[in-house]
């Protein structure tokens, strides 16, 4: 239920500058980082719960954290 209101939101997913950095830094990457959540959260393997005012998707080796009205990606971790 949680994954399709983010797949159908897709368009309003974002982060901030400093959550650019925040999510590189933390999952090592160097790639764009809302592109590379956004193609996390859409393997058929991920799994999304919402908890307060977020969402967190949990697939592969990493947590996202996205605010569930603004659709911002606020940070990401390594599990």
């Amino acid at each position: 239920m949680h994954k399709k209101v983010l797949i159908e939101n897709i368009d309003k997913i974002h982060t901030t500058e400093m959550g650019v950095g925040r999510i590189r830094k933390n999952l090592g990457i160097s790639d764009e980082a809302v592109s590379y959540c956004i193609s996390k959260f859409k393997k058929e393997e991920s799994s999304v719960v919402k908890e307060g005012k977020n969402y967190y998707v949990e697939v592969d080796d990493c947590r996202i954290t996205i605010n569930s009205s603004s659709f911002t990606i606020i940070t990401a971790h390594k599990l």
